[in-house]
């Protein structure tokens, strides 16, 4: 009984203690410590959301503390949003939450501290004229009159936006790219580019006096061209897309990096996402592609950087690729980079291509797909993949594709690659991949391909009849550099998209006499052209 009267007081003492009241808050007379004296929010688009960003509050003092007033200097009229502490501070507008401007009384305890996350909209008009950054302050404002603030500081960026419309339903503008396999309609919401647009003006002529955003999928439509000057940049959303029609055409006017500096994109033509954060700089997939459907000859490409596309050019003919009666698409391509795909850099169905100076690197099945046949002809060209993945390739080269409901099958009647790099981090980075028919009655297709004086990975114990070694027919003058020998291009950092190699390779393996004289850098390849899309710079 004696032990049961204990035990019975302990647990009384213990109720007791853990009803008392929620901590005795006083108000806030102490110095807080921030993480950041100032939060730079990176740049924004006009009227386009920011990512969030945090700030860290501590409460160094042995006092339980409720800050009197944290709130935007500019108050109900600042452009920021902040969160503090998972509170979205008061209903200024009365609309039911909170507007993320003030905050009253708010609490932390003693060795404590608390997050503060923080996000921007807002308009190029809000910025300062002459540098076209907005700010503001987050304010700390103590019980004895003493203020302590974050500085916020974010660059706005005016931009031309091309985006689908919306009727009085609400309903999204359309384009039509004709009837898919099932005789259904094949419609994409997006718009067509107009040179007379009510807001944009000229859409069919991109220059550099501002970027431009894409919203859905922007169409180049039937007899129209598309003209890109040099430096200009363009920026997709999620999911977006630019689209050359059929009989559209499209030409984009790049120019040499100024004093052959790879760093020096003034007169590069950029094709990116529109998160222009650092976090976001290297992330594949942030958009779809630029879709090359057209048949005309006069598609031209020169100084292009596309990066962090899900597939960055795929050229292929009217949608689906099936079509019987339509021609290959074609294009032409000269000192185009193509960076971080989730998918393909360079996709090719039943196409027309020919490209010189071009480098591809990291891309999650394929720098370059050459498949379901077509006519390709790739001239100093630097194909690497470094994607972290045991399953892709440099380059893979195929006259079929086999899908769901069918295998179709075309003729490759050429695939020439002379004076290139195929590379990466695989032991085989080059795909050979021929459609071998499965009884007498599919007649067998074309497959014709060649390379000469090329590097190519490839595994020695590939016993694979169309590959090197034992190919001496479709590989002239190649090196395997997995047949140990020295044949190690060196590139200068693959995982920064740097593909220049850092040692000569004229002395080893020489180049091709070509009409190719000056490298993707514009630097002359005379007297000791390198193989691949630059010439040698030492470290």
């Amino acid at each position: 009984m004696r032990k049961l009267l204990f035990l019975i007081a302990l647990l009384s003492g213990v109720l007791f203690t853990s009803c008392r009241d929620d901590f005795e808050f006083e108000p806030s007379t102490v110095a807080l410590r921030f993480s950041k004296d100032t939060v730079y929010l990176d740049t924004v688009f006009t009227n386009i959301g920011s990512s969030t960003y945090r700030l860290k509050v501590y409460n160094d003092s042995d006092k339980d503390i409720a800050i009197p007033t944290v709130q935007l200097g500019k108050g109900v009229n600042s452009n920021y949003r902040i969160m503090v502490d998972g509170m979205t501070g008061e209903d200024a507008d009365n609309n039911g939450t909170g507007d993320g401007k003030i905050f009253r009384n708010v609490e932390l305890l003693a060795k404590d501290s608390m997050f503060i996350f923080i996000e921007v909209t807002a308009d190029v008009a809000d910025a300062n004229p002459t540098d076209y950054l907005y700010t503001d302050k987050i304010e700390f404002r103590h019980a004895n009159n003493v203020i302590q603030d974050v500085d916020l500081v974010t660059l706005i960026q005016d931009a031309i936006f091309i985006y689908p419309q919306r009727d009085n339903q609400n309903v999204y503008e359309t384009i039509s790219l004709g009837l898919d396999p099932d005789g259904n309609p094949l419609t994409y919401i997006g718009s067509n580019l107009s040179e007379n647009d009510p807001v944009n003006g000229d859409e069919l002529h991109w220059t550099n006096q501002k970027p431009y955003v894409i919203y859905g999928t922007a169409m180049v439509p039937n007899g129209k061209n598309l003209v890109v000057d040099a430096g200009a940049r363009v920026h997709f959303h999620a999911n977006s897309n630019l689209l050359v029609s059929q009989n559209a055409s499209i030409q984009i006017n790049g120019g040499n990096p100024p004093n052959n500096d790879p760093a020096n994109l003034t007169n590069e033509v950029v094709f990116e996402g529109d998160r222009l954060e650092p976090l976001y700089s290297e992330v594949p997939g942030q958009w779809g592609a630029v879709i090359i459907l057209s048949e005309l000859n006069t598609n031209t490409i020169n100084h292009l950087t596309i990066k962090n596309a899900t597939v960055g050019l795929l050229v292929q003919k009217r949608l689906p690729f099936i079509e019987p009666d339509s021609n290959q698409p074609k294009l032409n391509l000269s000192n185009v980079q193509i960076y971080n795909c989730a998918n393909v850099g360079l996709l090719g169905r039943d196409a027309q291509i020919t490209a010189t100076n071009m480098a591809i690197n990291y891309c999650g099945q394929a720098s370059l797909a050459a498949t379901l046949g077509g006519a390709y002809n790739f001239t100093h060209c630097t194909f690497n993949n470094n994607w972290n993945s045991s399953k892709q390739f440099a380059v893979v080269i195929g006259n079929y594709i086999e899908t769901s409901e069918a295998t179709y099958i075309s003729d490759l009647t050429q695939a020439n690659f002379t004076n290139c790099i195929i590379y990466g981090s695989n032991q085989n980075t080059l795909k050979l991949d021929k459609f071998t028919p499965p009884n007498s009655s599919i007649p067998n297709v074309t497959f014709a391909y060649q390379f000469q004086n090329c590097l190519i990975k490839l595994n020695n114990s590939n016993s694979n009849p169309l590959y090197l070694p034992t190919n001496t027919t479709n590989f002239t003058n190649c090196y395997n550099a997995n047949n140990g020998q020295v044949f190690n291009p060196k590139l200068k950092k693959v995982t920064e998209n740097k593909l220049w190699p850092t040692v000569d390779l004229f002395t080893t393996m020489p180049a091709a006499n070509t009409s190719v004289t000056v490298d993707i850098l514009n630097k002359l390849r005379a007297p000791n052209p390198n193989i691949g899309a630059y010439q040698f710079i030492s470290d």
